[in-house]
């Protein structure tokens, strides 16, 4: 054992000093990166990971040159007859410098796994910047961060060759653990060096280990706290919900233009108290709309008004943060803060102000609302989907918002909770007084939840009206499409009242006059109906060329005028019930189907 332990305590007082100042500098640096979008962010970064890559030796050559004397740090201190080098404040100094990287880089790492969704959401239920920062952002990076302090901690301890070139090796004022291994193996005393070794791998470990032990003990608490969480007793819902009160006179006003890197975003449209649904495909941009009127994506031109309060305009170069224009947002994941409860969460949107018990009052009436009676205390990882859904959808209408934004709400769940969630999003948004925008791809749930429709095309508005009209009349290829049509053809003018399926190789008969601006004509596949009569209007004979069950109807791929070939040579697409396919299937071909004037769709 070593007779002299002042390089335990000077280790242990540096490598304190240098984890304490990068804790702080590495998570404001780490945070600050995050959002940084300027053109010099490699050079920043380079800069500030560059102690992680040069030898240790430059390092503290290069610090020497700034501490020294000559130094511009130098200088400003001679006056003050202070010195940094060769003192243990230099030795501190290079251990923060080389073991700042560690924290930067892991608290960084930390702070990028958070999902953005969570941040968004918050932003839209009226938190700052710096609420968002301690309230989600911190706690959910602290794991992390721990994790790099300890690094941090272990990088300062174990620095040699900065801390060498800085502070020098002076016995019982700079020389450290690192630097006593060194020169005790450079004098043969092997044993001292074993020690000091020893020592050093000792208190690392320990730091790490604890950590862990830390992490692992967290989790286990949480298991067995949900193994043991006493249940509380469901209390009957009330008759009402709470329902944010709105002005009477609720309307959001559109007109908007983003440029995307794959099209153009080019929308404006209306809407009141009425749930309106944004349907579309797959990239039509749907959700940007969503993010637009939010405040999360800022639109390249336009403007966008809510109850006569103006959120975005970019004329007047006016463009509100989330925080102030309170939207509810309910996103794809739903972003539940994980590490808040039920209740936490449903608290968060509440506005700010509020006493304890008029938090925990409005709190509950929203669980009771959502039928969440005694999941208060559980967390968001304790839940079904279904539950997830209603905790999010709570925790939005607590903020009472103006407007509720709903981006495919049931993407995620089965079918069977889908249906019962749907119904219950309807109940709820039919009681729910202030603007709702629903984005959906499908069609059927876009039908059920929404009066209005507007149908989107790669950034364009290509219909909008009643979810009646938009069904029983589209106007182009693409509505028809969305809405569920499968059987198309060119159509061509013969003479008024008669068209040219050339497609299907057969003359129509319409009631209506023909447009000029028609192309094509269509039909749903339900909509055609076969019939033992050959002379009717608009019957022709076919044949049968393959077929597709599902658990209640037959699809029937049929090929008019002749036999098909193959499976794949067929002119349309009829539906029946499997009970009367079970009438038909064993009839003799031709069988002879009927196009119905009334239900026929002339499209652009």
């Amino acid at each position: 054992m070593a007779s002299d332990l002042s390089p335990l305590w000077i280790s242990l007082k540096t490598s304190l000093l240098a984890t304490f100042i990068t804790f702080f500098l590495g998570i404001v640096a780490a945070y600050w990166m995050l959002g940084y979008r300027g053109k010099a962010k490699s050079l920043v970064e380079g800069i500030f990971v560059a102690p992680l890559i040069l030898p240790p030796t430059v390092v503290g050559f290069l610090l020497l040159i700034f501490f020294g004397k000559n130094g511009p740090v130098g200088k400003l201190m001679q006056p003050f007859d202070f010195s940094i080098v060769f003192t243990w404040y230099g030795a501190a100094i290079a251990a923060t410098v080389v073991s700042f990287p560690l924290m930067y880089k892991t608290a960084l790492g930390a702070f990028e796994q958070i999902d953005n969704n969570l941040l968004r959401v918050a932003r839209t239920l009226g938190a700052t910047e710096s609420t968002i920062f301690w309230r989600i952002s911190l706690p959910l990076a602290l794991p992390g961060i721990l994790a790099a302090t300890t690094l941090a901690f272990a990088r300062a301890l174990g620095e040699f060759g900065a801390t060498l070139m800085l502070a020098g090796n002076i016995p019982g004022q700079t020389q450290t653990i690192p630097m006593a291994i060194y020169f005790a193996v450079e004098a043969g005393a092997m044993d001292e060096a074993w020690f000091w070794s020893i020592v050093i791998m000792v208190i690392s470990l320990s730091g790490i280990i604890a950590v862990n032990f830390w992490q692992e003990s967290r989790e286990k608490g949480r298991n067995r706290n949900r193994e043991t969480r006493v249940r509380k007793q469901n209390t009957q819902a009330h008759e009402s919900s709470f329902v944010p009160t709105i002005s009477s006179s609720v309307r959001l006003s559109v007109d908007i233009a983003k440029t995307l890197p794959s099209f153009h975003l080019e929308v404006a449209f209306n809407s009141d108290e009425q749930p309106l649904g944004l349907l579309g495909g797959s990239g039509a941009g749907k959700s940007m709309i969503l993010r637009c009127i939010a405040g999360i994506e800022t639109p390249t031109r336009g403007r966008i008004v809510l109850n006569g309060k103006v959120l975005f305009d970019s004329e007047q170069r006016i463009n509100l943060p989330s925080r102030d224009r309170r939207i509810g947002f309910l996103v794809q994941n739903y972003a539940l803060f994980p590490h808040m409860t039920v209740a936490q969460n449903i608290a968060f949107g509440l506005p700010k102000g509020l006493s304890k018990g008029s938090i925990r009052v409005q709190v509950e009436e929203q669980l009771l609302a959502m039928q969440l009676q005694g999941l208060g205390d559980r967390y968001p990882h304790q839940l079904s989907g279904g539950q997830q859904q209603r905790v999010a959808l709570a925790r939005a209408l607590a903020s009472q918002p103006e407007a509720l934004l709903l981006d495919e709400p049931f993407s995620a769940l089965d079918t069977h909770l889908r249906s019962q969630l749907e119904q219950q999003m309807t109940e709820t948004l039919a009681d729910y007084n202030g603007v709702s925008l629903f984005v959906t791809h499908n069609m059927e749930e876009a039908y059920r939840v929404c009066p209005n429709l507007l149908v989107l095309e790669h950034g364009r508005t290509v219909q909008y009206g009643s979810k009646y009209e938009i069904f029983e009349h589209p106007r182009t290829m693409g509505v028809a499409r969305i809405t569920g049509c499968k059987n198309f053809s060119v159509a061509q003018f013969v003479r008024s009242g008669l068209i040219e399926a050339s497609d299907w190789g057969c003359q129509i008969q319409i009631m209506e006059a023909i447009p000029d601006n028609i192309t094509h004509v269509g039909i749903r596949a339900h909509h055609i109906s076969f019939t033992n009569d050959p002379n009717q209007e608009n019957t022709f004979p076919c044949w049968l060329a393959s077929t597709s069950e599902t658990p209640h109807r037959m699809t029937l791929f049929l090929k008019l005028h002749s036999a098909a070939n193959n499976p794949q040579d067929y002119h349309l697409q009829a539906e029946v019930f499997k009970e009367k396919w079970a009438t038909m299937k064993d009839q003799p071909f031709p069988w002879y189907l009927r196009l119905d004037l009334l239900q026929l769709i002339l499209m652009e």
